[in-house]
């Protein structure tokens, strides 16, 4: 009998199966009874996910900061024009030009905001006569910041802002900065006070 039984635990053994009578030397069946199942290995753990290089974003874009630029690099040329108040003076470019009756003794005192909305003519040369123009009324008179500012008939020359192509003259008779601002006669050099 004893002989039967551990032939039996060999051969149980031999096919995997565990039984509980077959001594301290091998394992007890579950008891949930049946075949002894292998342990299923534990769900694969997949490597923890490295974060990755954090994005970055595009470099911001820096702004070089602007050249300085010249208000009229070289010579500037004063032109006549002939319009529906007369001839008057343009520059190269076939923009208006004005006087501003506040102006004394060929000095500009059109400074600060006022030559934001009325820019100066200048020139780092001599101003050159169109034709039309009389080359003698031409002149440069000396601005607070050191610039020249191109005069006729000893008037200071100035652009506006407001005129954005050849032909406006939307500062004709306009009140600003506490004086007047008109074209300019071509011929005489003075103001023309008709719109």
């Amino acid at each position: 009998m004893r002989k039967g039984v551990m032939a039996a635990c060999v051969l149980a053994t031999s096919l995997g199966l565990l039984t509980a009578g077959c001594g301290d030397k091998h394992k007890a069946v579950p008891s949930s009874g049946g075949l002894a199942q292998p342990t299923s290995p534990g769900p694969e753990q997949s490597p923890p996910e490295s974060p990755g290089a954090p994005e970055s974003s595009p470099p911001a874009a820096t702004e070089s900061p602007g050249a300085t630029v010249s208000p009229a690099p070289g010579p500037v040329t004063i032109n006549a024009k002939d319009t529906s108040v007369g001839k008057i003076l343009v520059d190269d470019k076939g923009m208006t030009l004005y006087l501003f009756d506040k102006d004394k003794d060929g000095k500009s005192s059109c400074t600060g905001e006022c030559e934001k909305q009325w820019p100066p003519v200048v020139t780092t040369e001599k101003a050159t006569a169109g034709q039309g123009v009389d080359a003698s009324k031409l002149g440069t008179t000396d601005r607070p910041d050191g610039t020249k500012q191109v005069t006729y008939n000893n008037h200071p020359l100035y652009h506006y802002v407001k005129d954005t192509k050849p032909g406006d003259m939307n500062g004709q008779g306009a009140q600003a900065f506490d004086g007047k601002w008109y074209v300019v006669d071509a011929t005489k050099g003075d103001k023309i006070e008709k719109k």
